[in-house]
């Protein structure tokens, strides 16, 4: 299977003046903006494996892997989170500018490169449930959050069955570009409207229906 990735807020336990950083790269049993939970374990088998190796997932700039800016020391599946201590390669351009940026707290995401093993789909409303991944690398980047990704993740929502939640709507209308305002305006009016219509039992198809709302 491809290599997909994951992108989280990496929360930075520790960084120092010589490179070594250690923090979360993926908090378990969250929902997140690809409709999908991660966890906890999932990472366990491919982490056992990699310990008999003798071998670690990559640290890369931003999934580039003609940039690789550091090495994993430890990498755990701990429960709540996979949990990563390594070290940014100093002399390096781009594990130099990622430790500057890091300890400015300008870069807070660490995002990573997987293949799916044992995924159970989404169903009823659910998020997919990814149980098993190989963990292939864990890089450095700029933002926590995949913005590339949303209207692939709204028509996997749809395709689903359910609406999203009216936070949910409006988190993706604010990271595609609208204010504060206009998210709520927007999904009020025409989210709010078609979740009403589907509980008075109106069987209309959902993006059409949800389109007819935003155009008044």
């Amino acid at each position: 299977p491809a290599m997909k990735t994951k992108d989280f807020a990496f929360k930075v336990k520790a960084t120092d003046d010589g490179g070594a950083i250690e923090g979360y790269a993926s908090v378990f049993g969250v929902r997140d903006s690809y409709n999908e939970v991660v966890l906890p374990g999932a990472f366990a088998d491919s982490l056992a494996r990699h310990q008999r190796e003798g071998t670690y997932p990559l640290m890369l700039w931003q999934h580039n892997p003609d940039e690789p800016i550091g090495v994993w020391h430890e990498l755990a599946d701990d429960g709540k989170g996979l949990y990563g201590k390594g070290q940014l390669l100093r002399g390096v351009r781009r594990a130099d500018e990622a430790l500057i940026m890091l300890k400015a707290g300008a870069i807070q995401g660490m995002s990573i490169g997987y293949r799916e093993v044992d995924v159970e789909p989404a169903k009823d409303g659910d998020p997919r449930r990814l149980a098993k991944l190989d963990l292939l690398e864990a890089s450095i980047v700029s933002f926590p959050a995949n913005r590339r990704s949303r209207v692939e993740v709204v028509k996997q929502i749809l395709q689903d069955g359910a609406l999203p939640s009216l936070p949910e709507f409006e988190k993706f209308l604010r990271e595609a570009g609208f204010s504060k305002t206009q998210a709520a305006g927007i999904a009020s009016r025409g989210l709010a409207h078609l979740l009403r219509s589907e509980s008075e039992g109106d069987e209309a198809n959902s993006a059409t229906a949800l389109l007819k709302a935003l155009r008044g």
